[in-house]
């Protein structure tokens, strides 16, 4: 089993390099045969080199700290009242008939075009990105919460409360319990739009982070470290996106072994 295992998960590790390498072959092509100036496309070479020396650059570290504080600040919130609010919505139906109605009007809005009243409101700094990542991030979260906890089995429920468990328990024990599949893919959704969310936020109007590094370095043609945070960016997301399906593995484990 464990060789079978072994051999799976290596298929899949190559399996995962072709996307990159469809990206990395022509881009690297591009700009060695000089198809593109340099000015425009750096090779792919040189982006790496520079990433690696500015892993020692402390600014360079300051603006990824500063994304990931945002991130997983707006996230983190998205989260809570994501799911608290899902199964509320389920176990009340006042809660129920307030929150379908905003659900169907505001999740459809591109929350980008609150940034600029969320500027004004909460400023330039933190608590604006934040808002919008929480307002971008909430509802896939929301969704996928509500959908789970409508989908359990009312028998579940029907054995809870028979045996004395009382209903606000069993909403957040029971219910809550049986939707995690559900909630673990809303939340995997709402971390990949955080990470876009946040990093846009950063590009249009911030004095920080890896977004406005890169408004900087393309105002003033220096492509090479322009295409930093992107791979940044993107490092982050695929690592981030890694630890998030470990931990949703063993909480899934957790939950079948407890069950």
């Amino acid at each position: 089993m464990n060789t079978i295992a072994l051999r799976r998960s290596v298929t899949e590790g190559l399996a995962g390099l072709v996307p990159v390498l469809c990206i990395l072959v022509p881009w690297y092509i591009l700009s060695a045969g000089h198809f593109v100036p340099p000015a425009l496309l750096p090779s792919p070479v040189a982006v790496f080199v520079r990433f690696v020396q500015l892993l020692g650059d402390p600014a360079f570290l300051h603006n990824v700290g500063v994304t990931l504080f945002r991130l997983f600040t707006g996230f983190g919130i998205a989260v809570v009242l994501g799911v608290a609010i899902g199964i509320l919505a389920v176990g009340s139906r006042v809660v129920g008939a307030v929150v379908k109605p905003l659900v169907r009007v505001l999740a459809p809005l591109p929350k980008i075009a609150l940034y600029p009243a969320l500027v004004l409101t909460l400023g330039f700094d933190h608590s604006s990105k934040v808002a919008l990542v929480v307002a971008d991030a909430l509802f896939p979260i929301l969704l996928a919460t509500y959908q789970g906890a409508v989908s359990v089995d009312p028998k579940l429920v029907w054995s809870a409360r028979a045996a004395g468990t009382s209903s606000t328990r069993c909403l957040f024990t029971v219910v809550l319990m049986a939707a995690l599949p559900s909630i673990l893919t809303g939340a995997r959704i709402g971390l990949v739009i955080s990470c876009i969310v946040v990093f846009l936020a950063e590009m249009i109007m911030s004095t920080d982070g890896l977004g406005q590094m890169l408004v900087k370095a393309g105002r003033t043609f220096q492509t090479v470290d322009m295409f930093v945070p992107i791979i940044a960016i993107s490092l982050l997301g695929l690592a981030l996106n890694g630890l998030f399906n470990l931990l949703s593995a063993r909480l899934l484990i957790g939950f079948s072994t407890r069950s």
